[in-house]
């Protein structure tokens, strides 16, 4: 049987049986709601069948209920997506009546499927997925559905999940409803805004989605009421009972994820569709396609390679890297592409890889190569674009130009690959890939120098780095890309320990501001705004503000998505942050450090067993680094494998010798082992070594805490405190001072830090 928006069925009536509309024969009536009643009919001309949805006749005369009707057809009809019901044409009877026919499917209404009972989290999952992806559609073309239910959602006799019903669909950012417009709704699903009569945004269809799938695991509503008002009350007041008091075999994290999606305000969800499509297949990556779920990937995909230094003298190594990365940052601002970031992509650098081999690896289905041959300013690039899957070239040229018509050269080729891969771009993407951040050929080489020594992560390459970067503005004061990266290399001097977090980010603050004073519509400023404020601030209201900021301006930009990370782990969100940093990885799948990024994260989540096979993996990339085994050995600490992690940490400081994060990481495993006489050794060492080189107060408070010298570790932390201790931002999950958490110093501690008020919403409690 044929089954479409039952919900609030009536009985079938035979007054429309059999007539023909335009060229449509009614065959029966098989459901109706508030906004419509739907038939079957038999489309005369194509031969098909087909559902035609009618508005009532009482409505008729009402042209906001027409217009309403009208923008359900017209919003529809433009989402061409596999989860989202097919909308064939709007017209009208010869009386006047509207109607919109629609695709017919055989199956059931989610509604239907529930009232069997309480569905099983994966298939939960796989349904959530399917209209994840379809409201992810319709979020990206500024439609907002405002009335997802069990029953505007379908699934189809051969499994496929279908959207229905975008008769309450708005443009996101018009203005707000009225509360009578509000309560056309069903209730239940409303998110706290639409209950209000607030303004909403795509973040009110994670509201209700969210309440769907709470209800498809327990069979149960998240806020019930006796009437419509107490239910009201309830969405804006109360907390829903959790899922595991009713069902013992919910995965907490999906628990987590509900709760997240179920945030009474909506900048406290995922910011949006994709963040809860990764996070539910974080949970149970098998859910992926059961139900055909469509994917929200690109529609093409690229990693550019390093070019080849064919010069005679063989000194444009910086320059190959430089033109590629050029590139790769033209093509991030077209967001129909999916452009692998930098790290991955020079991961093959010198390496006789096949590109079949190399496609597969980074999963892109296209490459350009390219190589460079420059003497003097005579200038040689030539540049090919392959497919993947057969290895044959889509695209090669040639260019012999002078040195001064590089960025010429980039815009043509970044053009050239767009027309090839049939990707659609915009007037405004069109303007940031063309966009040249100095004309200054001179400056332009200062920042390639200065990009070259940054990927080397040492503090002698970053001072190099620093140095180009501070050349490129000397030869250009308007090149605000240079004070923007400049402001992220100091910003990696106090991330990784290497200078105190109160010289350095002032001098990071000031670069950054510079940028945005020049161009604010950078997005590495802004990110780098973000994370001075959550690192050296602790204003974490005005991180988060910087840093979606920055992914609104360029949101395949792995370091800002890496940075929000970052801030989710910060406050104790560490699900969310797992979700952010798999996203950062989908566009720079074999970055070292964003590797051991999501391992930390995972770790942080309380799941060590995930963290360690994060962190194997990622010691298959560098197998002696320092941060890789230092973290991995962090691992062993929540198994009581003490032992295991000590020979860990000695064989990281084979490596990196007196570096201070590890050696701090020692004396604390060997404090929680017991073995004071060698933590307190390690104490002595690092005091011994702060009289000559900076070491972070946070150190000696870990090892001192776990000693039992909880007054020491206070005054280390007050210490940490007021030098501006950068790792003070990550108080909320750090297991080394979990043994100090219910002191009522810690508290107060937090309430300095400005991280009190997330600590009801920290995975650890």
């Amino acid at each position: 049987m044929a089954y479409y928006n039952s919900v609030g069925c009536s009985k079938p009536g035979n007054r429309m049986i059999g007539k023909i509309i335009s060229h449509y024969k009614i065959l029966k009536k098989i459901g109706g709601g508030g906004m419509g009643v739907v038939y079957k009919a038999k489309d005369t001309k194509l031969k098909r069948q087909v559902a035609l949805k009618f508005l009532p006749h009482e409505f008729s005369d009402d042209p906001v209920a027409k217009k309403r009707f009208t923008q359900e057809a017209q919003s529809a009809s433009s989402l061409d997506h596999s989860n989202i019901c097919t909308i064939h044409e709007i017209d009208e009877t010869e009386d006047g009546q509207l109607f919109i026919a629609m695709a017919c499917y055989e199956g059931e209404t989610l509604k239907r499927r529930m009232q069997k009972g309480p569905l099983e989290f994966k298939e939960a999952i796989t349904i959530t997925l399917g209209v994840a992806a379809g409201l992810a559609k319709a979020h990206t073309k500024g439609i907002v559905h405002r009335d997802i239910k069990p029953a505007n959602i379908f699934i189809t006799s051969d499994g496929q999940v279908k959207i229905l019903d975008f008769g309450l669909a708005k443009l996101a950012g018009t203005s707000r409803i009225t509360r009578t417009e509000s309560i056309t709704g069903t209730v239940a699903y409303m998110s706290p805004e639409m209950v209000r009569a607030e303004d909403m945004d795509h973040r009110t269809d994670i509201w209700s989605l969210g309440v769907v799938l709470y209800e498809m695991l327990t069979g149960k509503l998240p806020f019930r009421g006796n009437n419509w008002e107490a239910i009201m009350f309830a969405i804006n007041n109360n907390a829903p009972i959790p899922t595991s008091e009713i069902r013992s075999d919910v995965p907490p994290t999906l628990e987590r994820t509900i709760g997240m999606m179920l945030q009474k305000k909506p900048h406290d969800r995922y910011s949006d569709m994709q963040e809860v499509i990764a996070q539910l297949q974080s949970i149970d990556p098998e859910a992926k396609n059961p139900l055909r779920v469509a994917s929200v990937k690109p529609s093409a995909s690229i990693a550019v390679l390093p070019f080849i230094d064919m010069s005679p003298t063989q000194d444009q190594e910086y320059f190959c890297d430089g033109m590629a990365e050029e590139l790769i940052n033209s093509l991030t601002h077209i967001k129909d592409l999916r452009i692998v970031a930098r790290t991955s992509a020079f991961s093959f650098k010198g390496k006789d890889v096949d590109v079949r081999d190399i496609g597969r690896t980074l999963n892109v289905d296209h490459v350009l190569e390219g190589s460079v041959r420059k003497s003097g300013d005579q200038l040689r690039i030539t540049a090919q674009l392959v497919n993947v899957t057969d290895g044959y070239h889509l695209w090669s040229e040639r260019y012999d130009r002078q040195a001064d018509d590089v960025f010429t050269i980039q815009d043509e080729i970044t053009l050239k690959i767009v027309d090839k891969l049939k990707v659609e771009i915009f007037g405004d993407e069109k303007i940031s890939v063309q966009e040249r951040h100095s004309s200054n050929i001179n400056a332009y080489n200062a920042v390639l120098k200065a990009r070259f020594f940054v990927q080397k992560f040492s503090k002698a390459d970053l001072g190099k780095a620093i140095k180009y970067y501070q050349q490129a503005i000397d030869l250009d004061q308007n090149y605000a890309l240079a004070y923007a990266a400049m402001s992220y290399c100091y910003c990696m001097y106090a991330n990784y320990y290497y200078s105190p977090s109160k010289d350095v980010l002032p001098k990071a603050r000031i670069a950054a501001e510079k940028a945005l004073e020049i161009d604010e519509t950078l997005a590495l400023a802004h990110s780098a705004i973000g994370y001075i404020h959550y690192l050296y601030d602790w204003d974490f209201d005005s991180a988060r503000l910087s840093l979606e900021k920055a992914l609104e301006l360029e949101a395949n930009c792995v370091s800002s998505r890496s940075a929000y990370g970052g801030y989710f782990a910060a406050i104790g969100r560490t699900d969310r942050a797992i979700a952010e940093q798999k996203r950062a990885l989908e566009l720079d799948p074999i970055n070292f450090i964003q590797n051991v990024y999501l391992g930390l994260f995972y770790l942080w989540d309380r799941q060590p067993e995930a963290a360690r096979q994060q962190l194997l993996k990622t010691r298959e990339f560098s197998p002696e680094h320092p941060w890789a085994l230092w973290l991995l050995a962090s691992t062993y600490a929540h198994d009581h494998q003490y032992g295991k992690g000590i020979e860990l940490l000695h064989q990281a400081l084979n490596v990196a010798k007196d570096y201070p994060p590890v050696v701090a990481a020692l004396g604390w495993f060997y404090a929680m082992s017991g073995d004071k006489k060698s933590a307190r050794k390690i104490l002595s060492n690092l005091k011994e070594k702060s009289k000559k080189s900076y070491i972070r107060p946070f150190l000696f408070a870990k090892i001192h805490a776990v000693l039992g010298e909880n007054d020491i570790a206070f005054d280390w932390l007050e210490k940490a405190y007021q030098e501006r201790d950068s790792s003070l931002s990550w108080i909320l999950n750090d297991e080394s001072v979990d043994c100090i958490r219910s002191d009522p110093r810690f508290d107060d501690m937090l309430k300095k830090i400005g991280l009190y008020k997330y600590k009801g919403k920290h995975n650890i409690g």
